[in-house]
């Protein structure tokens, strides 16, 4: 089965850093998107960026521009979050998602990993 397992969440001061890690297992990456979403608690996902697999073209929300960067691994299967410049908005629990095979949607999710910023 697709399995999608995020790590590197924790508690950071703003203006600090974290690398959010997502270990893909279970089917083929090439030709589909990848990305990153958050959430708090009682709120629906929320996009922050995502990235293509095959060619590295990627896609980012207006409030992380120049403060977070999507990349990928190819031989490892992995994705990361590079987030700078942390601000307390970002808390959240932040999980990776695969699109599915007939890239309409985003099928497969992680478990997530929390994020949570102090003033």
């Amino acid at each position: 089965q697709v399995q999608l397992v995020e790590s590197g969440g924790g508690l950071v001061q703003a203006g600090g850093s974290l690398r959010l890690s997502c270990a893909a297992s279970g089917r083929t990456l090439s030709g589909y998107a990848m990305g990153w979403f958050r959430q708090a608690p009682g709120k629906e996902p929320e996009f922050v960026a995502s990235i293509n697999w095959s060619d590295g073209s990627t896609n980012y929300a207006d409030f992380v521009k120049g403060r977070f960067t999507i990349s990928r691994d190819n031989a490892k299967n992995t994705l990361y979050l590079q987030m700078n410049s942390l601000k307390p908005e970002d808390t959240a629990v932040y999980q990776c998602a695969l699109e599915g095979f007939d890239r309409r949607t985003w099928d497969y999710w992680g478990q997530g990993t929390q994020v949570t910023v102090s003033s």
